[in-house]
């Protein structure tokens, strides 16, 4: 029973990311209307540019803000290309662009990281905060957590409350009539994937050291991120966050029970079908009756 504890309590550093993540998700469909699945791709790059500028003899504080900003660059030039491109497009072709760019992203980045070859992922926030039912509770866990719930909080004061918010609802909304009437559509799509670039790169930097060290496998978090975003119906800041901790939590106790830790990784993949099925409930109800 306390190594299940514990195992649940270790899953909150990945659920605090995942809930990120997938707040950043929510963020980037309810303001432009696109389910983005190049996100964690986006956090990827930015985390590799930390490694490498670390690897190479760079100071751990600079490396992390080259990596920001790269991941601020990655996340404004996908924007750019859906702007340019794709903004009047429905949104299932959105999604399958940003999949594809999600292919070519990751081919690029195993070919410029070295594809498999292991690297060092610098832990960037270690060490214990506190004791929780005498489990210990990382500064990782705390942050990752702390983040996610700060940013819930920005996006929704953001949205609700602000001039810009308006300006992003009428964006999301209605493009067209938002740009007629002097809204500046395509500044705000850029601020708007360019924030989530940042904030998804800071959120792979912090995780980053307890996954798979290589390109793809950084990458493919956008699977549970999406997942909760899913739990939150891509409307719902609070109930994402609250779904990806789940999801980091179960994962984490999955790693300890007898032959399920190997299916762990799918864990993401049976709660997006388990929120499908439960959303086509009523649509087979009609059908049976």
């Amino acid at each position: 029973m306390n190594g299940l504890l514990t195992s649940a309590v270790a899953g909150l550093t990945a659920g605090g990311a995942y809930g990120l993540l997938g707040v950043c998700a929510v963020f980037t469909y309810r303001l432009v209307a696109v389910v983005n699945f190049t996100s964690a791709a986006i956090g990827t790059a930015g985390t590799f540019v930390l490694v490498v500028l670390n690897e190479a003899g760079i100071p751990l504080f600079p490396a992390v803000l080259c990596g920001l900003v790269a991941g601020v660059i990655a996340g404004v030039a996908i924007g750019l290309v859906m702007t340019k491109w794709f903004a009047e497009s429905n949104a299932s072709t959105k999604a399958a662009v940003t999949v594809a760019l999600l292919v070519g992203i990751v081919a690029i980045g195993l070919r410029l990281t070295g594809g498999q070859h292991p690297h060092h992922f610098p832990d960037l926030f270690s060490g214990s905060a506190m004791r929780l039912a005498g489990v210990e509770l990382t500064i990782s866990s705390l942050l990752t957590i702390g983040l996610g719930v700060a940013f819930t909080i920005l996006a929704d004061v953001l949205l609700s409350r602000t001039r810009m918010g308006l300006h992003l609802r009428a964006l999301s909304e209605r493009p067209m009539a938002a740009e007629l009437i002097g809204v500046p559509v395509q500044f705000l799509s850029i601020l708007v994937w360019g924030i989530t670039g940042a904030v998804t790169a800071f959120s792979l930097m912090i995780i980053a050291p307890q996954r798979s060290p290589d390109f793809m496998s950084l990458s493919l978090l956008v699977v549970p991120a999406l997942a909760a975003a899913l739990i939150g119906l891509f409307r719902s800041f609070w109930m994402t966050l609250i779904g990806g901790i789940l999801i980091g939590v179960v994962e984490g106790m999955t790693s300890v029970i007898g032959g399920l830790n190997q299916y762990r990784g799918a864990v993401p993949f049976l709660i997006i079908l388990a929120v499908m099925l439960w959303l086509q409930r009523g649509a087979r109800w009609d059908e049976a009756r």
